[in-house]
């Protein structure tokens, strides 16, 4: 396990270099997920591209950090991360929130990033009416009380059917998370607006989205992806929310089939 502090937020985080001349593939999770999401996709990257992926601030292993969090807090971690290891080039890969993230990060410091994979993810997420419910019950029930709910959005009901063991696990990493830090992310996505930062992305960008994401729905995946310039537009079949767990060969085909398309310096 890999720990550092930045900015007094104690980060967990998995780098696993490769060979050099090519940029990392950062991996951003979503809401009330921690890195091990990631297992499957970076496993595959091992020994030709340099991954790194991290439990972002209230998740997972990494501190809790003051409270409210907005996406900016986010951005701030995970570029004190990069700038800490010395990685100067990446493409970003943000799941749902993570793809806030990816975007906040890229508008930031635009010249270190050299592609972006925005999965399951858009530009602006959700209602503020609606976060705010969620955080209300949160709050007053504990995330447990959503679990079975979230569990529907975020995978397909096959995935319920047949895969009943990691569905419990998936289960018991989102309720397990901090309520405090589940809570303010919902805050951070409730109050982010990243419209006029897609509009003026100018690096190669991947949109996935799971046919069946219950989350952040095909529709309004395709509604980002069409004010991005040039942005390429795929449709995972069979996944919901997360398919990094679901169909994680088919998204590791995609992200290896758009890393061979980006320019070389």
């Amino acid at each position: 396990m890999q720990f550092i502090t930045i900015g007094g937020i104690t980060l967990h985080f998995d780098l696993r270099p490769a060979g050099q001349g090519r940029p990392h593939l950062v991996f951003i999770n979503s809401l009330g997920t921690d890195l091990r999401i990631w297992s499957e996709v970076a496993g595959a990257f091992d020994g030709s591209t340099a991954t790194l992926a991290y439990d972002k601030r209230g998740h997972g292993l990494s501190d809790l950090g003051p409270t409210p969090y907005t996406i900016e807090d986010h951005v701030d971690d995970l570029l004190g991360l990069i700038d800490h290891l010395g990685i100067k080039e990446v493409v970003l890969c943000g799941l749902s929130v993570g793809g806030l993230i990816a975007l906040g990060l890229a508008g930031r410091r635009p010249g270190i990033v050299k592609g972006l994979v925005l999965c399951d993810t858009a530009h602006k997420i959700g209602t503020a009416d609606g976060w705010n419910s969620r955080i209300a019950a949160v709050q007053k029930d504990g995330i447990a009380a959503i679990a079975d709910t979230v569990m529907k959005l975020w995978f397909t009901p096959r995935f319920h059917a047949e895969r009943k063991p990691a569905l419990d696990g998936c289960r018991n990493m989102l309720a397990r998370q901090p309520v405090a830090g589940y809570a303010a992310t919902c805050a951070a996505i409730r109050d982010a607006d990243y419209t006029r930062t897609a509009e003026a992305i100018a690096v190669p960008t991947l949109c996935i989205v799971g046919d069946q994401d219950g989350s952040t729905p095909p529709a309004l995946v395709r509604s980002m992806a069409d004010i991005i310039p040039g942005s390429q537009f795929e449709v995972i079949a069979g996944a919901g929310h997360i398919p990094c767990i679901e169909q994680p060969a088919v998204l590791v085909a995609l992200i290896t089939q758009f890393l061979a398309r980006l320019p070389s310096e």
